[in-house]
């Protein structure tokens, strides 16, 4: 058995495969299927090594922020890199969010927000949760800056 994330695009869905598969170390588009007319119905690629199937079924279906994908970066050049990719066309959100051009929502996160928050008192992790909750793209040194405080 395996499990995959299967997103539902309305006629993005290589564009989409293709942005993300740039976006995030070790991926790969690993397959196209296409219709009798050669249009891209299906493409599968890995993500970070997580499995995606990317499919163009129509309108029927859209993306909600209910579901996300979770980026989480090495360090802030990772974060500001992925950042400007993802929210090109697209909408910056609170706390790390964001919704990218083709309306799939993503938490860029970097790994030093974890490595803070398990090293802090509880004062220190409200003083960082609020910080967070204050910007859009997460920056680390606000960050250490407000822990510090």
């Amino acid at each position: 058995m395996q499990a995959s994330t299967f997103l539902w695009f309305d006629g993005h869905a290589e564009e989409a495969a293709e942005l993300y598969t740039r976006v995030v170390a070790d991926s790969a588009i690993l397959d196209r299927q296409r219709d009798a007319d050669g249009r891209v119905v299906t493409v599968v690629f890995e993500l970070g090594g997580q499995r995606c199937i990317a499919h163009n079924g129509g309108p029927q279906f859209t993306f909600g922020g209910g579901i996300s994908l979770y980026l989480e970066c090495d360090g802030q050049e990772e974060v500001d890199a992925a950042w400007a990719a993802l929210t090109e066309g697209g909408k910056a959100g609170p706390g790390g969010s964001l919704t990218d051009r083709f309306g799939v929502t993503w938490q860029v996160v970097p790994t030093a927000m974890a490595e803070l928050l398990a090293a802090a008192d509880p004062a220190a992790t409200d003083r960082i949760l609020t910080a967070v909750h204050a910007m859009t793209r997460i920056d680390i040194g606000v960050l250490r800056e407000a822990r510090d405080r």
